[in-house]
């Protein structure tokens, strides 16, 4: 997706996360502070539970067997192999005999996944599975399935597989996504881990709502100790019920091995992602609040009076959307949503995801110095306006070979990108455009000094040269113009 290829690192502290189903580390950002129970939040007590630590020596001793029992023959080892093709080096190649033909290569990962059907759905990481054209499941049984992709959604990280059982009913995980996760909670981590076959490791909740991490625009991992390591990803996190708290993902290393920092998809994620799946959906239909909105630092919150860093600014609105019809103005600060407190836009994101079109957010929002309120918001899927009017630029001019589309919040949603932008969106490069420097990701705003807002525009602009081309872009934030 072209998130990936325009995302710029955040990396503040040197450790290496890994993604557990690769080979070699990448890096991310440490994770940052979660914010407690009434940090911005609706301040209402936890709810009661019969949490406790072991009372004596005997508590102890007790197993998890009981609980491993129940939920690891739903978990599977998931391996992936694609073929790739490199051009050799004609020079070398001439000696050899092989003169520059090209020669294939095998790539393949191994991760881990859950099956969360009894018909053979299966949940895993995205990242396991991307790219790959033969999928195999082996079951915790050895029996191994082709398995294909129901649905891929990279920007959550995770992918729906299906195996033909053949009208087998298979031992399956439920998918626990209630609210009431806190940290000390013990959990079980169950993959498979190096390819040696199936692990156990357990540990506890160590953090909740981690989500300036970098891996993904809409979760709120959670953080926890118990041992993750390559190839574990995609598999489970349980908790003590033996139902699936969230779907390990990464971990942040200095080694390449576990440190005791992981970070699980939360199960409320991983449910609204198989519904769509398991509904019929190629793609995951996410709702949007139809606003711009920037996360409360220490400096904003100085700013605007207040005594601590954290919630949601709005800026602007999206006319006529969820946000401006449910009476919300740019300068608001939202706190919370659904009872839980919104650190930052990435709590917000991940609230607003893990919902569906038409349904109802609740926002506590503080207005100047008013008392906090609650405003409750009606979800919409982003429009598309304008029309997508997806077209590849052609002739004699710089950007040929470019694939460009036009900028709505569905299509700003597709990539990633601040909803309320305009203007035109480069999608692919090849040809011409290619070399000539233009990426994915850029959004071409004039050609020879003429604003362009649509591909059509874009394409008479180019088409008309003035001795040349200037072409004004934005990339990453920031404005160049190159004249060719």
């Amino acid at each position: 997706m072209l998130d990936r290829l325009m995302r710029l690192s955040r990396l503040s502290v040197p450790l290496l996360a890994l993604l557990a189903a690769c080979s070699g580390p990448a890096g991310q950002s440490a994770a940052q502070p979660g914010q407690g129970p009434g940090a911005f939040g609706s301040g209402l007590p936890l709810p009661e539970t019969n949490r406790a630590p072991p009372a004596n020596f005997t508590t102890m001793k007790m197993s998890f067997a009981p609980i491993v029992r129940r939920a690891a023959p739903a978990v599977v080892n998931i391996s992936s192999r694609r073929i790739v093709r490199t051009q050799v080096d004609p020079f070398f190649e001439f000696f050899g005999g092989g003169f520059g033909v090209p020669r294939a290569r095998i790539e393949g990962s191994l991760g881990s996944g859950v099956i969360v059907r009894a018909d053979g759905v299966i949940v895993t990481n995205n990242h396991v599975v991307e790219g790959g054209q033969e999928i195999t499941v082996s079951l915790a049984d050895r029996r191994e399935f082709p398995a294909k992709v129901m649905l891929a959604d990279p920007r959550s990280d995770l992918a729906v597989l299906k195996i033909d059982t053949k009208g087998e009913r298979l031992p399956v995980m439920p998918i626990e996504d209630r609210n009431d996760v806190q940290v000390g909670d013990l959990v079980l981590a169950i993959g498979d881990p190096f390819g040696v076959g199936q692990t156990v490791t357990n540990g506890i909740v160590s953090g909740l709502a981690r989500t300036e991490l970098g891996a993904s625009n809409f979760s709120s991992y959670i953080q926890t100790d118990a041992a993750i390591n390559p190839g574990n990803s995609g598999g489970a996190l349980v908790d003590m019920n033996g139902n699936l708290l969230g779907i390990n993902t990464f971990i942040l290393s200095r080694s390449g091995t576990s440190s005791g920092v992981g970070f699980a998809i939360p199960a409320p994620l991983v449910r609204r992602v198989v519904e769509a799946a398991v509904g019929g959906g190629r793609t995951v239909a996410r709702p949007w609040i139809g606003a711009r909105t920037q996360t409360v630092d220490a400096e904003t919150a100085r700013s605007l009076g207040l005594d601590r860093a954290g919630g949601v600014l709005i800026s602007s609105l999206y006319p006529g959307g969820p946000a401006a019809n449910a009476g919300l103005r740019a300068g608001d600060l939202i706190t919370a949503a659904d009872g839980q407190p919104v650190a930052d836009q990435g709590a917000l994101n991940y609230a607003v995801a893990t919902h569906r079109p038409g349904e109802t957010l609740r926002l506590e929002v503080r207005r100047g110095a008013g008392v906090g309120r609650t405003v409750t918001v009606r979800l919409e899927a982003p429009p598309a306006t304008p029309p997508r009017d997806e077209r590849t630029l052609a002739g004699r001019q710089p950007l040929s070979g470019a694939t460009v589309v036009n900028l709505s919040p569905a299509t700003a949603d597709e990539y990633g990108l601040d909803p309320l932008v305009r203007g035109v969106l480069i999608t692919k490069v090849s040809g011409i455009a290619a070399q000539l420097g233009f990426a994915p990701g850029d959004i071409v705003r004039s050609v020879n000094g003429r604003p362009v807002a649509t591909t059509a525009e874009l394409a008479a602009a180019a088409q008309r040269p003035q001795g040349g081309w200037s072409v004004t872009i934005d990339r990453n934030g920031e404005t160049v113009t190159a004249t060719f």
